[in-house]
């Protein structure tokens, strides 16, 4: 009889804890896909990567330049306000590509290696049965077609002359070119020096490839298209009908961009009514001389009408995937790999003007502080400045009430476990003889209706001079071993060191992120 009632117990404990476990997945996994009628698939993804874009360069965080794609992308999506990447493009890539912080792969140092001990997305979304397409940069020594990708094709490397990568073309001058023999790769072809036809342009061919693509899809296959830009990294490139637009807005001068952008930023509520603005870094407009202002001017202008043309491309795949029919059943998610760029390359050789095939120009502190707004420092500094992102999510199937802002603490390293949620994947434990890291990132899917979701482990960082660690409110972060303390929901642009008033919270913070860092050194 006890034997009898021990057999009873026992089984409503496996039941019981089979229903809870049942009832836990369909709460946490998946929980915005909607139900899929016969013969339907998994989603389509489409992740665009902008290059050295800062936080409020795009009309829906803020700018005055023209993204109107973007921001309907926004209005009918998820607007994230706290979005991390590395500070700095390769090891930002490496993170979005694997789900590891870079330093788990060894991309914290160089990426003149392979990403070992994990897998990239391409590999992830083909054992869900897609189609895996990327066009544009590559800052890797890898190529796409090995790494689970069936096309790729774009910049095999950091950067390059936006209108020609390669070598003079007749009747032309010479390009400029931090090194003429940048590799290119068509269709998997490495092609090195790529010298384009004259009516090339980069952004516009990342999309001709990808919508080259799409044209040869079969319907009844998903497919996830990583369109990687280069804009607007530096050299300072556009078309002149793109600058046209532009053309004298600049000369209010920094103050006066900086400070509209954060007016417009309160006003579309991506910061709140009494959100702080950061100490400003720029040098006062009235300083320069007059030809001083216009060639600023000039340079803004240019920077602008690059992110412009990109919404302009963004525009046709949208166009693309309404023709296709798929446009609702598409989930899009738009961010950038660093803060805006201080870096000013000096040591390219060019006789034309700014703007020009002949001139690597690029933006300067200045206007990358402006592009910063409201948050402090750049691109390389593990400061808000330098790590934050815009993200905008946008997926008629699965965001069903849109014009959202999610304020959620977010990280390049949690895309691979938001892709590995949507589409059902066992995330392996070995690919291609090779034991893999857990993924080490968190799912943001559950936000897209409205649920919270939980990180149970700090955020870490290290670029360089740059280091962080971010536990809930708290920061501590550093340049050139400068430590300081931060709570980020009181100061969230990073005014007021609380290292001497919180001496405790200064040493668990620095313990945790020793401890973490040692693992890489």
């Amino acid at each position: 009889m006890n034997r009898m009632r021990h057999y009873f117990w026992d089984f409503g404990l496996l039941l019981l804890l089979a229903l809870l476990n049942f009832s836990c997945k369909n709460d946490l996994t998946n929980p915005v896909i909607p139900v899929l009628e016969k013969g339907q698939t998994n989603p389509n993804v489409v992740l665009i990567l902008a290059d050295d874009l800062g936080w409020s360069d795009i009309g829906s965080y803020g700018s005055e330049v023209n993204t109107p794609n973007l921001d309907r992308l926004a209005i009918e999506g998820i607007r994230f306000t706290q979005m991390y990447n590395t500070a700095k493009c390769f090891p930002s890539r490496a993170c979005l590509l694997t789900g590891l912080y870079a330093q788990q792969t060894g991309y914290h140092k160089s990426y003149r290696r392979p990403m070992d001990h994990a897998i990239t997305l391409g590999e992830m979304f083909k054992m869900a049965g897609y189609t895996t397409l990327w066009s544009g940069k590559h800052h890797s020594t890898e190529l796409p077609t090995t790494r689970g990708f069936d096309h790729y094709s774009g910049l095999f490397e950091g950067a390059s002359n936006h209108f020609n990568p390669g070598q003079q073309r007749e009747g032309e001058e010479i390009p400029a070119q931090k090194r003429p023999d940048r590799p290119w790769v068509i269709e998997g072809q490495v092609i090195q020096p790529f010298t384009p036809p004259k009516d090339f342009y980069t952004t516009d061919s990342f999309t001709d490839y990808a919508l080259d693509w799409l044209d040869k899809q079969p319907s009844n296959n998903p497919f996830f298209l990583y369109l990687s830009y280069t804009a607007p990294h530096d050299p300072l490139m556009a078309w002149p009908e793109d600058i046209e637009k532009y053309r004298g807005k600049y000369l209010a001068g920094y103050e006066a961009i900086r400070n509209a952008r954060f007016e417009k930023q309160k006003k579309l509520g991506v910061i709140s009514k009494d959100y702080p603005l950061s100490r400003a870094s720029f040098q006062d407009w009235n300083s320069l001389t007059e030809e001083q202002k216009r060639e600023e001017d000039l340079k803004m202008a240019v920077y602008s009408a690059m992110i412009d043309r990109m919404d302009q491309n963004i525009g046709r795949l949208l166009t693309k995937l309404e023709n296709m029919g798929v446009s609702e059943h598409t989930l899009i998610l738009f961010l950038s790999d660093n803060g805006a760029s201080a870096e000013v390359v000096n040591n390219v050789e060019g006789t034309g003007a700014i703007c020009s095939l002949s001139k690597w120009t690029s933006l300067g502190a200045d206007w990358a502080n402006v592009s910063n707004t409201p948050l402090q420092y750049f691109k390389n500094y593990s400061h808000e400045g330098g790590i934050k992102t815009p993200l905008i999510a946008y997926w008629p199937d699965g965001i069903k009430e849109g014009n959202r802002i999610s304020n959620t603490p977010l990280h390049l390293i949690d895309l691979m476990s938001t892709f590995v949620d949507l589409t059902r994947v066992k995330y392996p434990k070995n690919y291609n003889d090779q034991d893999i890291i857990p993924a080490d990132g968190i799912s943001f899917l559950p936000i897209f209706i409205g649920k919270k979701v939980q990180r149970e482990k700090p955020l870490y960082w290290q670029w360089q001079h740059g280091q962080a660690i971010r536990d809930g409110d708290w920061k501590l972060v550093a340049y050139k071993n400068k430590w300081a303390l931060y709570n980020l929901k009181i100061d969230p642009v990073e005014a007021q060191d609380l290292s001497v008033s919180h001496p405790d919270k200064f040493n668990e913070l620095k313990n945790k992120y020793d401890i973490w860092f040692t693992e890489f050194e």
